[in-house]
């Protein structure tokens, strides 16, 4: 007898993908690339607790597709995540992007963890530590994270003085206090700004114009 087994979220995302490209006519060529993620990272790292003992979580961050913009899509803290299903999210944010016309690629970040059994301060280790973990594919004109199930505004903005200060101010530009799904301005300023500082300085060789200087 035939054991029925149920499908996973990204075999779902796939399924309902092929019958859409069905309706439009999508070819081949298209199709292949668009039914797989790009990128998917996972990682494992140590959190030390209040009560001094270390645990080990395991994280994900998963870009679909980036043919539009830099990736976008929330962080999620929860215990029965698992890559699977930051694959199917973050191919469903690519769509979401499109649909409305956004210039943005899909992407989603998790890490298997329960946030309502940690404390202020170990959700705050836990995000640091994961932002480290990520920031190879983080950045304002790469993967621009924002908050999902598990995480708001404030876990996201945890600061710190090493080497995270970076991943986490991208956080921080991410996180809008009130629409964490929608990019808001200050994201989107921020994704300008190396832009600009980066032909100012090719430009000026660091030093500022003329005009700028004083005189004597």
């Amino acid at each position: 007898m035939a054991v029925e087994t149920r499908a996973t979220a990204f075999k779902t995302a796939q399924r309902r993908f092929d019958a859409a490209a069905d309706v439009i006519g999508l070819s081949d060529d298209v199709r292949r690339g668009l039914r797989e993620v790009k990128r998917e990272l996972t990682v494992h790292f140590p959190v030390r607790m209040d009560n001094g003992s270390v645990h080990v979580y395991t994280g994900w961050r998963v870009q679909h597709n980036i043919s539009r913009g830099p990736a976008k899509g929330g962080i999620r803290y929860h215990p029965d995540t698992d890559l699977d299903l930051v694959k199917a999210l973050a191919m469903l944010m690519t769509w979401k992007c499109s649909a409305v016309g956004l210039p943005y690629g899909g992407s989603k970040g998790a890490v298997a963890v329960d946030p309502a059994k940690l404390s202020l301060s170990e959700l705050e280790h836990l995000t640091r530590r994961y932002a480290s973990e990520i920031a190879i594919l983080i950045g304002p004109e790469k993967d621009i994270p924002a908050p999902d199930m598990g995480t708001n505004p404030q876990v996201m903005a945890s600061r710190s003085t090493s080497a995270v200060r970076k991943a986490e101010s991208t956080l921080l530009g991410a996180a809008p206090p009130t629409s964490p799904s929608k990019p808001s301005s200050t994201s989107m300023w921020r994704t300008k700004r190396p832009r600009l500082r980066s032909r100012v300085t090719a430009r000026w060789a660091g030093r500022p114009p003329a005009s700028w200087r004083r005189p004597g």
